[in-house]
């Protein structure tokens, strides 16, 4: 019922930037909270960034400072803007749809197909 799908990856320099995209379609009213997940060659998926339907926003310790999550609600679009990148930043990065909020979490999560992000040092 929802559809997410993430552009904007590529290769860039260490100390570049790049802005990811993830647009929703669908029943965009179930999604409650989106974020951004990577996962790097031999490492489990982790989280990047976060952002709940009002606004706040939550990221990794290794990303802070570096990385912005937004979004515009217009467009239905996420975004993920990366500067200061690092080759430790080498990931496929997934965009993440939650839904059906619970004291406990959310019911539901919608997964983008991902894209993938290459830093040279």
């Amino acid at each position: 019922q929802v559809q997410l799908v993430e552009s904007g990856g590529g290769l860039v320099q260490a100390g570049g930037s790049l802005r990811l995209s993830c647009a929703a379609s669908g029943s965009i009213f179930s999604i409650d909270a989106m974020g951004w997940y990577r996962q790097a060659p031999g490492k489990q998926r982790e989280l990047v960034a976060s952002i709940t339907s009002g606004g706040r926003t939550n990221y990794a310790d290794s990303v802070k400072g570096r990385i912005t999550i937004t979004r515009d609600n217009a467009k239905n679009t996420v975004y993920l803007q990366m500067n200061s990148l690092k080759p430790e930043d080498t990931a496929v990065y997934y965009c993440n749809g939650a839904g059906g909020v619970t004291p406990t979490g959310y019911k539901y999560e919608y997964w983008g197909q991902g894209t993938q992000v290459t830093v040279s040092s």
